[in-house]
């Protein structure tokens, strides 16, 4: 079957050239994940798979630490890969973009703990992203400015 043969709707994505290795962003624009694999359903497992079959649906966008499985062979654990769920997904061009916040991702949860854990204690550390120092409060939560 090629793409625009089929009259059901959808659309037709090739996941090599428009998934696999694209980044993605959060509804902030901020990245959050580079798509390493893909979850796909009623795909099964050690079955030929009759011509008539529906093509599969993809799930969910997997991502985890991938690199040194595409260098060596093999495949990451299952429990190493962070799952963002298809429904999440508003629009796929240069980058995907999701129509949640990376808060709301277990994608981010290292980066989370490291934020609060160890570089919020470092003085200045919690300061709010994206604002400049002149439009900071003229006191911080320590006193100083």
């Amino acid at each position: 079957m090629t793409p625009g043969t089929d009259d059901r709707p959808g659309r037709w994505l090739d996941a090599q050239l428009h998934l696999l290795d694209r980044q993605v962003l959060d509804v902030d624009d901020v990245p959050v994940a580079v798509v390493d694999d893909l979850e796909l359903s009623e795909v099964p497992f050690d079955q030929e798979i009759s011509i008539d079959t529906p093509p599969p649906v993809i799930t969910a966008l997997l991502s985890g630490a991938a690199i040194a499985t595409r260098i060596f062979g093999g495949r990451p654990p299952e429990s190493r890969m962070q799952r963002t769920p298809w429904a999440a997904v508003v629009d796929i061009g240069v980058v995907i973009k999701l129509a949640v916040g990376r808060d709301t991702l277990d994608l981010a949860w290292t980066e989370r703990w490291v934020r609060d854990r160890i570089i919020g204690r470092i003085p200045g550390g919690r300061h709010i992203p994206g604002r400049k120092r002149s439009e900071h409060s003229g006191s911080d939560e320590r006193g100083g400015s």
